[in-house]
């Protein structure tokens, strides 16, 4: 272990050996940035959610398109189409390298200057207000989600239709405000469902259905707050809560609550991982600290959100399809070798890049398509690019770049966040890392405040009808004041509408309109989830209960009454009050 001073927060941190043999395989430094440093920075460059209507600059266009790049960007912005043509040449603003300044600044006064795509949506079928999605059809507001049909206000939701306001959604329908489901229909308020129906309130519930206010089940129905009853008994009491009064929605989410928090939660959620940490992990071995990782990942460590078998990789997020020696990179699909670069398909051996396709051999580039051996955009012979690429790299360790704060950034950083074309509080690092305006101006952040609207509400949130049927098609029309009211970090729109499509779904599922903007609901969301972070923890069975008493445990427990002796590294970070069983534990209570 090396031990360190993050050059950006002043906290102590470690570099495993791990890391620094991968680091040394691959020829860089040790990091300066202490690793929740080095995941903000990555994500202050990735917008998902904040869109607005901007001017298209290609040649001979003049429409307003939709764009994650604000109306005043610098950012040279092109429609899906013109981006994608042959019309213009990457290659166009190609510049030399020029030795007596540091090359980041030159990639910097490069970056605005070349055409970025408006927003990457692949493909849409009458679902132009989405971003970093592919095969949608009828989609509002879906943010990396790929073939959906008629679903709104989602994030990573796959391959599911008519759903609303979900987050971590595959192959489900009907579904609304569920996190982390997976095979579900007419699901409502859930989280880390599986298989589940006809249900609502459920927490950790595996091929269940006409369930509610339940934790923990496995193949039952007509259970109401984990108590067995018959199916005449269950819509009875059921009948207690009114899911399409908003009141009785606040009443039955209180309640779940309080009931859900005294079952005990597993300490991670891993498949078939091998020596390996993180939560939210299958079929991965030799992996620390990884999150969000599906279909295989193998001798990786700090990656999250990928999937396909990725290999050898570290500080790595948004990557697949085999990607491997990935480092100091996001959004990677797939590549070798990807150094200190964002948003890289099908490309080999890129440092300091963005936004590259098909191409092997870049240094320092945007834009790039279809290309070997650049450098600023500007084309070398193989022998001119292999040897300049050893000189540049001495430049930047020589005359490192130094931020608006007086941080240097030599080579073996990535970009400095004060190149992101986009405000702290509109990327994913507002979500990761949220602070207030105060905080982004002590660390020199960019920040924007809400554009104003040219409308005011014509409804207040907490006007709105209690119940679903005394909604009538005139709320359409009105433009409703979030209750939040902008008094939040969470990127809140102060007000909103309710679409055609969205009231249809409330009322097909009769349950009451919100009284947050589809912003602050999402945020609400993202709390929900564990954090991308690992504490060491004890197992919290106490012998015949949690350690609190306030559950008593089902099954029947290896170390009998003794309290267990089972240690991990949990996403639960110990100041929270969930009780958390080791795996072991776990099993034996899930019934």
């Amino acid at each position: 272990m090396e031990t360190k001073v993050c050059a950006n927060c002043g906290t102590k941190f470690e570099v495993s050996s791990q890391a620094s043999a991968f680091q040394a395989k691959i020829g860089v430094p040790s990091p300066t940035f202490c690793r929740d440093c080095r995941v903000a920075r990555r994500m202050a460059f990735r917008n998902e959610r904040v869109l607005y209507k901007k001017k298209c600059d290609a040649p001979g266009h003049d429409e307003m398109i939709v764009s994650v790049f604000a109306t005043e960007s610098k950012q040279r912005t092109y429609d899906h189409a013109a981006w994608w043509g042959d019309a213009w040449d990457p290659l166009d603003y190609g510049r030399d390298i020029d030795f007596t300044k540091p090359f980041l600044q030159q990639i910097r006064e490069l970056w605005p200057e070349v055409p970025d795509v408006s927003v990457l949506n692949i493909n849409p079928v009458n679902s132009d207000y989405c971003n970093i999605t592919e095969g949608n059809k009828n989609c509002y507001l879906v943010y990396g989600g790929d073939f959906n049909e008629n679903t709104s206000y989602s994030t990573y939701i796959f391959r599911s239709k008519e759903s609303l306001d979900t987050y971590w959604i595959q192959n489900s329908e009907f579904n609304y405000e569920t996190i982390d489901c997976t095979e579900g229909s007419k699901l409502l308020w859930s989280r880390y469902c599986e298989g589940c129906y006809n249900s609502a309130f459920l927490f950790n519930c595996r091929h269940c259905h006409d369930c509610f206010g339940c934790a923990n089940l496995v193949n039952k129905s007509y259970c109401f707050f984990n108590e067995q009853l018959t199916k005449e008994e269950y819509e009875k009491r059921i009948k207690e809560f009114d899911l399409s009064s908003h009141e009785g929605v606040e009443r039955a989410r209180a309640r779940f609550a309080e009931h859900s928090l005294k079952y005990p939660r597993r300490f991670a959620r891993m498949i078939k991982a091998v020596n390996s940490t993180g939560d939210n992990i299958e079929n991965c071995r030799n992996c620390e600290r990884c999150f969000d990782v599906f279909q295989g990942a193998e001798n990786c460590s700090d990656v999250f959100l990928v999937y396909s078998n990725v290999k050898d990789s570290i500080d790595a997020d948004h990557c697949g399809q085999a990607s491997e020696l990935a480092y100091e990179s996001s959004a990677v699909y797939p590549g070798s070798r990807v150094l200190f670069s964002r948003f890289i398909f099908n490309a080999n051996n890129i440092q300091y890049s963005y936004n590259c396709h098909n191409s092997n051999d870049l240094f320092g580039c945007i834009g790039i398509r279809n290309k070997q051996y650049c450098i600023l955009n500007r084309q070398y012979s193989k022998e001119e690019y292999e040897g300049l690429v050893p000189k540049i790299i001495r430049h930047m360790k020589e005359m490192p770049y130094i931020d608006s704060r007086g941080i240097k950034y030599g080579y073996g950083e990535f970009f400095p966040v004060e190149f992101s074309p986009f405000a702290y509080n509109e990327t994913i690092a507002q979500e990761m890392y949220p602070i207030s305006q105060g905080q982004a101006e002590q660390y020199g952040l960019p920040w924007r405040a809400p554009e104003e609207k040219g409308y005011a509400p014509t409804k207040h949130a907490n006007e709105l009808p209690d119940r679903i049927a005394d909604v009538d098609d005139s709320i359409l029309k009105e433009i409703i004041e979030c209750s939040h009211g902008g008094n939040c970090n969470d990127q809140c729109t102060r007000a909103f509408r309710i679409i055609p499509s969205e009231l249809a779904f409330y009322r097909h599922l009769g349950i009451p309109l919100p009284r947050l903007c589809p912003m602050c609901r999402h945020f609400e969301r993202v709390r929900r989830r564990n954090p991308y972070r690992l504490w060491h923890r004890k197992c919290q069975c106490a012998g015949a209960a949690t350690e609190r008493g306030d559950y008593k445990n089902l099954g029947m427990h290896a170390h009998g009454q003794a309290h267990c002796a089972n240690e991990f590294e949990t996403s639960y970070d110990p100041k929270r009050p969930e009780a958390v069983y080791c795996e072991e534990c776990y099993q034996q209570e899930v019934m």
